[in-house]
């Protein structure tokens, strides 16, 4: 028996992946998801947002990516960032479905193809790199910039979305010439207290709770353990209700929060 069963949940609520059915609307989620979309559909070329390890990031722009219709964009996700040059094109095109192999030149001639074909079908192209901190290379940040070169003269042929840890506004604004084309840029924050208590009972209602698992005291301690941090939030939950099912509690209060916390260390 898992504890979903003994909680009463249709699924688990506190799982540390980018699944949009728990995207937590929060203020800043939101206005950092409506500026992203708003970039994306303006055409503003390049667009930045960061933040803390575990703050959310990649499941705001999966949630980003859901609002994207199919027959209007075309997108390519760089979940992995960490390539060569050549390997990084090569990457964008496998992700846009091209198979095209050769020199850098004609990996790039054959994204420059891509991108006028998709304009003709009245499509958009849009290249998400997610933990763009990991680019250790200046070359491929330089490469990311050359790429923003392909346009006509009213529009850009490709919407650029950089996903990082604070670091990576630090290695974007040491290269003047790549930061001065970011347009929009934000960062996100962690939780205040009183939004842990309303994500918790967010996910705990997105999983199919009916009831009140978390007492306001046990969201309190998860707020002041976690920092704020959604992934702590989720990995100090999910042991929370898994000691609560074996100590069969019927809510999870303080102490047994305590519990998962020493645990998660």
């Amino acid at each position: 028996m898992h504890y979903e069963e003994y909680w009463e949940l249709k699924r688990a609520p506190f799982d540390n992946v980018p699944d949009p059915h728990f995207y937590f609307p929060s203020l800043q989620h939101e206005e950092g998801l409506h500026r992203l979309l708003y970039g994306v559909e303006a055409r503003k070329g390049a667009l930045m947002l960061t933040g803390e390890v575990g703050c959310g990031k990649t499941l705001l722009s999966r949630t980003l990516i859901q609002h994207l219709s199919h027959e209007r964009y075309d997108l390519a996700l760089v979940a992995n960032p960490s390539f060569e040059v050549s390997e990084f094109i090569k990457e964008i095109l496998y992700q846009l479905g091209v198979d095209k192999t050769g020199t850098k030149l004609d990996m790039v001639h054959a994204l420059n193809d891509h991108l006028l074909q998709n304009l003709n079908k009245g499509r958009d192209t849009v290249l998400v790199v997610d933990e763009a901190q990991a680019i250790h290379d200046v070359a491929i940040f330089e490469e990311l910039r050359l790429l923003l070169n392909f346009q006509l003269n009213d529009r850009f042929l490709l919407t650029m979305i950089l996903l990082g840890q604070p670091e990576l506004k630090t290695k974007v604004e040491a290269l003047a010439q790549l930061s001065q084309r970011i347009v929009i840029r934000y960062h996100l924050m962690p939780f205040s207290g009183e939004e842990v208590g309303e994500y918790v009972d967010f996910r705990m209602q997105a999983a199919g709770a009916s009831r009140m698992v978390f007492t306001p005291e046990a969201m309190q301690v998860i707020a002041e353990v976690s920092g704020g941090i959604p992934r702590k939030v989720n990995t100090i939950a999910d042991l929370a209700l898994l000691i609560g099912f074996m100590e069969r509690c019927r809510q999870i209060g303080p102490e047994v929060v305590k519990k998962a916390f020493m645990e998660s260390r």
